[in-house]
């Protein structure tokens, strides 16, 4: 395993950090099966879990609170808020009213004191910049959390909340989190060059896009994976931003195979080869899952295999533009874009 500065932190984590999206309903992952991964990810050099409020409505954070409890100083913890946790209103965004009761669930559920790296998991539109940062800066200084990240945010609102930190004398977002992968370039563009000017780190998620680079998704083969059945429009090879994809992975297996690895240690190889990123998070949804991923825990790709993925999915390209999460609301909201 290789580790790497958290930004500016000084904080060392590992480039492979373990997600825990999977854990429970989502993924049908039991609690003996999520104590197991927690075991083998941290035998393996892993030392960074990440999760978040929303995974199935809580229950990812209290497996991994069970999953860690004894050994909560030997791992670097994240989790997230700001998504809906039920039908009230108000139990969502990014508010200050609703961060400090997300918080304080959060911290009960994975039975511990404090997070190392609390995170907004979605820019809220709603709430000023300076609201949020303002509760985060208080929740640091009450010792309840070590730091704070944005995740899936827009280049322009990382910019944003750089300057009203730094304008509001407040404590600032130390990294951000979003979704990357050789067939979804787009950060590349906008985002990674931000985070690199102001020294953010970056937790990259999705490495695998969605399944599409696990090894599993191959011309010729029906598409069983947990994924395509939760969401079987995204791998609908009659769609022609899956069909693009499908081209690629056939071009990226062949570059794999002459390399010597695997379809999954060139994806996760790929992402921890930008300067830029700090970790990627994977999600194994079982043990054997996590072997498979943790294998490529000491990929480094020579130039001559990087150069080949460029020429197959181009710097700075989303082969499915449509799955991007970090769309202005403006363009998905007509009401918005006209007086």
């Amino acid at each position: 395993m290789q580790y790497r500065t958290l930004g500016r932190t000084g904080v060392q984590v590992s480039t492979l950090a373990l997600g825990a999206m999977n854990f429970g309903a989502i993924g049908r992952t039991t609690q003996d099966e999520a104590t197991a991964i927690v075991d083998a990810a941290l035998a393996g050099g892993v030392n960074f879990v990440d999760t978040a409020d929303m995974y199935s409505a809580g229950e990812s954070e209290k497996m991994v609170g069970k999953a860690i409890a004894g050994r909560r100083e030997d791992l670097v913890l994240a989790t997230k808020a700001t998504m809906p946790m039920g039908d009230d209103r108000n139990h969502q965004g990014a508010s200050r009213r609703w961060l400090v009761t997300a918080l304080d669930n959060s911290l009960r559920r994975l039975g511990v004191d404090h997070v190392d790296l609390y995170q907004i998991h979605r820019w809220d539109p709603k709430t000023s910049d300076e609201e949020t940062l303002s509760a985060l800066t208080d929740l640091q200084r009450a010792g309840k959390i070590r730091y704070f990240g944005s995740s899936t945010f827009p280049a322009y609102r990382v910019v944003q909340a750089q300057w009203a930190a730094r304008e509001a004398r407040l404590s600032r977002y130390v990294t951000e989190q979003p979704s990357y992968s050789i067939l979804q370039r787009g950060i590349e563009t906008h985002v990674l060059p931000v985070t690199e000017e102001y020294g953010l780190g970056v937790l990259v998620w999705s490495p695998l896009a969605s399944g599409w680079l696990s090894g599993a998704v191959r011309e010729g083969r029906e598409i069983t994976t947990n994924r395509a059945k939760s969401r079987p429009q995204r791998f609908d090879l009659t769609i022609p931003a899956n069909r693009a994809r499908m081209e690629a992975v056939e071009r990226l297996a062949k570059v794999a195979d002459e390399a010597g690895l695997t379809l999954i240690q060139l994806a996760l190889g790929f992402v921890t080869a930008h300067p830029a990123v700090t970790s990627a998070i994977i999600g194994p949804r079982t043990p054997v899952h996590l072997e498979s991923q943790l294998a490529a825990a000491d990929t480094v790709l020579p130039a001559d295999v990087l150069d080949a993925i460029d020429e197959i999915v181009a710097p700075g390209v989303d082969l499915a533009p449509d799955e991007k999460m970090d769309t202005p609301p403006s363009l998905l909201d007509a009401s918005l874009r006209r007086r």
